[in-house]
């Protein structure tokens, strides 16, 4: 078969769709910040449908589009944050639970030695964050895959986990959060792996709490910092 097949659009978009997503939810556009096509297109080096096809995907999700304004990085109100973990508590709770008695030996493996990769990362180490890439590098992903739950999986992984990623990775960067979630992970893993529903569930939504308590807090030292600013 020839290598000089023509490129597929739908690939490039994908690629963009991914590296857009990664862009945003490792901080490099701030919420609220505008999103520019033409900008992007350049950036990446690409026409601008692809990209337009992209953050069309990514609406209600990561962006929002408001008329005479154009595309923005979603920024959600404390309010609205407080409200999304609060659901994701009691989705991931369940899925901790669904995924005690349904994970598979392999699959509680596959857990520790993901944990194990996640606990060499340098940023870790160092304290600076706790980033997990894509889906298949997602602790959470991973469990809630392991509760075998179609609709449970739909409404945390195309509805929440998008817009809680946004602010996951900016928690994970406040001082001694990296190493103590990922601690937490290992507990879930112990629960899980001893085949304890209430245990599972138990550690899984105190380690949202403490996701909670850190969204909030970083909220408002975001909010203390933008006040703080000469006007």
């Amino acid at each position: 078969m020839s290598n000089l097949e023509p490129i597929i659009v739908s690939s490039i978009a994908a690629e963009a769709f991914h590296k857009l997503t990664q862009a945003i939810i490792s901080g490099e556009f701030a919420p609220g910040e505008r999103l520019s096509e033409a900008e992007l297109s350049r950036r990446f080096g690409i026409s601008r449908g692809p990209i337009r096809e992209a953050l069309g995907r990514l609406e209600g999700k990561l962006v929002a589009r408001m008329p005479r304004v154009g595309v923005s990085v979603i920024d959600l109100k404390q309010e609205q944050l407080v409200e999304l973990f609060a659901v994701r508590e009691a989705l991931e709770g369940m899925a901790a639970r669904l995924a005690a008695a349904r994970i598979t030996d392999a699959e509680i493996a596959e857990l520790g030695a993901l944990l194990e990769q996640h606990g060499s990362q340098p940023e870790l180490i160092s304290g600076g964050a706790y980033y997990q890439a894509g889906q298949d590098d997602d602790f959470h992903y991973r469990i809630v895959h392991a509760a075998r739950n179609e609709q449970l999986e739909h409404l945390l992984l195309e509805e929440l986990f998008y817009k809680l990623k946004l602010y996951r990775y900016r928690i994970s960067s406040k001082p001694g959060r990296a190493q103590k979630a990922l601690e937490e992970h290992r507990e879930i893993v112990r629960a899980i792996a001893s085949r304890n529903p209430d245990a599972a569930e138990a550690a899984m939504r105190r380690h949202i709490r403490n996701a909670i308590a850190g969204t909030v807090n970083a909220l408002r030292d975001r909010s203390t910092e933008a006040n703080g600013r000469p006007k």
